[in-house]
């Protein structure tokens, strides 16, 4: 098949693609706007050597994954949860927080999901202040060169996770879409057998057609 034919394909079932596209895209945009809302608050804490030194540096970043594996224990969710009052366990809690580690800026970042975005924000900064608390009484124990600083770099704010119907109406376009072409595809396989034209008599019998009888 030529390019001429794959253009005679796609104008003559092009109606089903665009078809699928809208469907999927109407159906995936109406069941995002029914989901429940989802906010993601963000709460970022610095972790700063006492001292400008690379070999400090070096050691809080290998420090980093541990903050994070403190942070997201059963031991600091019980003290966020009784600091808050909040009416879930820690294993509520494990399924919308997140702290994890980024080594380029030497900071801890703590991801919380809830509907509530105020509450988002208030739990944010609750496991933020545990990690601050923490490095504060480490501190304590070493001389002050060879302390290490946990700093809130911000309140957090929080902002809509999801859902987010427009992402997903145009997700859904180009499923239907690929779809769309994927039906054509097999209706064009079972109907390659059936002649229409004189470049399909010639193409399935592999020789040139001299002469036709006019309609």
């Amino acid at each position: 098949m030529n390019l001429l034919d794959y253009g005679r394909i796609f104008v003559r079932r092009a109606w089903i693609m665009v078809l699928l596209a809208l469907l999927v895209a109407g159906a995936a945009y109406f069941l995002a706007k029914r989901e429940t809302p989802v906010y993601r608050s963000i709460q970022t804490v610095l972790v700063q050597p006492a001292r400008s030194d690379n070999g400090l540096n070096i050691a809080t970043k290998d420090l980093l994954s541990q903050y994070s594996l403190l942070l997201n224990s059963t031991y600091t969710a019980i003290k966020v949860i009784d600091q808050l009052q909040l009416d879930m366990t820690p294993s509520d809690l494990f399924r919308v927080v997140v702290a994890a580690p980024d080594q380029l800026t030497i900071s801890i970042k703590i991801s919380v999901d809830l509907p509530d975005g105020e509450m988002a924000n208030r739990v944010a900064k609750a496991y933020g202040e545990q990690l601050v608390q923490f490095r504060n009484a480490e501190n304590q124990k070493v001389q002050r060169d060879f302390q290490v600083n946990a700093l809130l770099q911000d309140d957090p704010v929080y902002g809509l996770y999801s859902p987010r119907p427009t992402i997903n109406a145009a997700a859904g376009a180009v499923l239907g879409a690929i779809v769309g072409a994927i039906i054509i595809f097999i209706l064009e396989y079972f109907e390659s057998s059936v002649i229409r034209r004189r470049e399909d008599l010639e193409r399935v019998m592999e020789i040139p057609v001299l002469a036709s009888i006019p309609e």
